[in-house]
């Protein structure tokens, strides 16, 4: 799939200033040449890479101009993919994109694949498996604490400790072979010293793990439900936490009778939050399905806000919701504590916790929204904010390939306390290299590999 030169649009469809048509491959110089008329250095192609020329895009078939473009060439190895690569910089819109990309798969290049420049750069060995999965991650990345953990793993910071393990495991594994092979000449380790070398790996594996479902929570987001019975203040808060009037408030119950969600950023985590229908029996058969909705999100939720209104008390209702999401993951809120009093609500409340948060907030006036979005991070990450030197496990396929090796090293540690042989400990150890190698590449099956490309956007 190497030896061919394929083509495609690496700027999304629309109207704007550029937009690129990138060629890849032993013959994309020679398929520009046939596309591309310059206004000077007519041999363009001869000259080094990293040049940009000026020039215009023709139909190769009648010379008729295309548009007025700027060409750069990059020859290999020296590109992303390790191949030739040419960049036909267009005017930004859709019609001269697609006729210069058209030209381009007239004059001998294959259309390009989902992810297939990302898949020519690992095949090529530019980048390794897990970064080429921090490709897609940069470009989704929709905080600055996701761009930081992209970027860390682009650079390799988590490939280098997954080598480091797998190159411990491999002097392990020579030394167990070795004291098979030539056991007159080379002694075994003593028993002590491999069972802490094999407990050392097992440890410094396991924390990646321990750290997977932050690193996780960070790339993902996290989702969070705002439920109450009606005319608590439930699209007030969701107001309040936006920074504006996204829901419908007013003072008749039942407003709220469809889910409202949008997205906010808690400290560079993505938190998708959601404005439900008033919990409570209800005739109203509209309602009556806003309400299924709300008891169905409050299941999936990674975090809900339950509102109790001060001024009216802890009614029967709110108990029944206090009842009911007693044993998820919530923080009970005591809202329009702006209006005085509510002190006694807030005991009532604080007694029904037990070991939940109980925060006092006023939606209106927006009292307690910077500790509730502390509170909110806490709950859904329960550490520190990322910083730059931050080494995350964000990717379950990696906690996977993670937890398998760190099952494996545990095996063989287990082995080398009951004293089982070199030859025993050597499997469990080989696996455990291997499961290591699934998250660089070096041992992952074609399939995964397929998999992985197949979610990267067509010219990346």
């Amino acid at each position: 799939m190497l030896d061919d030169t394929i083509a495609a649009i690496a700027t999304p469809l629309g109207e704007s200033g550029i937009g690129i048509v990138r060629l890849s491959g032993e013959k994309a110089i020679e398929i520009a040449r046939k596309v591309f008329i310059p206004r000077r250095n007519k041999e363009w192609w001869r000259e080094q890479g990293y040049r940009l020329f000026y020039g215009h895009v023709i139909e190769p078939e009648t010379g008729e101009m295309i548009d007025e473009v700027l060409l750069s060439m990059m020859r290999a190895p020296y590109s992303f993919t390790r191949e030739d690569v040419v960049e036909i910089n267009c005017h930004g819109g859709v019609v001269p994109l697609r006729k210069t990309l058209a030209a381009v798969l007239r004059c001998g290049a294959r259309l390009a694949g989902p992810g297939e420049f990302s898949r020519r750069a690992f095949l090529n060995g530019r980048v390794d498996l897990a970064q080429a999965e921090a490709i897609i991650d940069i470009i989704r990345a929709k905080t600055d604490a996701q761009l930081k953990l992209a970027v860390s793993q682009l650079k390799g910071e988590l490939s280098e400790k997954i080598r480091s393990l797998q190159d411990r495991i491999t002097d392990l594994l020579a030394a167990c072979e070795a004291a098979i092979d030539f056991p007159e000449d080379v002694d075994a380790l003593p028993g002590a010293e491999l069972e802490s070398l094999i407990a050392g790996l097992k440890e410094e594996v396991e924390a990646l793990v321990a750290c997977a479902d932050r690193g996780k929570i960070y790339r993902e987001g996290a989702f969070v439900v705002i439920a109450g019975r009606p005319n608590v203040g439930k699209s007030s808060l969701l107001n309040a936490l936006l920074r504006e009037g996204r829901a419908i408030v007013t003072d008749i119950p039942g407003t709220t009778r469809d889910v409202i969600e949008d997205m906010i950023n808690i400290k560079g985590v993505p938190v998708r939050i959601a404005d439900t229908a008033g919990l409570r029996p209800t005739f109203d058969p509209v309602e009556i399905i806003g309400v299924e909705k709300a008891k169905e999100l409050l299941e999936k939720a990674d975090l809900i806000l339950v509102l109790v209104d001060a001024s009216a008390g802890v009614t029967k209702e709110d108990r029944e919701i206090l009842r009911e999401v007693e044993e998820k993951n919530a923080v009970y809120l005591v809202n329009k504590c702006d209006l005085g009093g509510g002190e006694e609500t807030f005991r009532e409340v604080k007694k029904a916790a037990g070991e939940k948060a109980v925060l006092k907030i006023s939606a209106l006036t927006g009292e307690g929204i910077g500790e509730l979005e502390e509170t909110i991070f806490q709950k859904i990450v329960g550490s520190p904010a990322v910083g730059t030197d931050a080494l995350l496990v964000n990717n379950v396929r990696h906690k996977n390939a993670l937890v398998k090796a760190g099952r494996c090293l545990g095996e063989a540690l287990e082995g080398a306390r009951a004293g089982f042989p070199e030859d025993l400990l050597a499997v469990d150890l080989k696996e455990a290299w291997e499961a290591l190698g699934e998250i660089t590449g070096t041992t992952v099956a074609e399939d995964i590999i397929d998999r992985i490309f197949a979610n990267f956007c067509i010219g990346k």
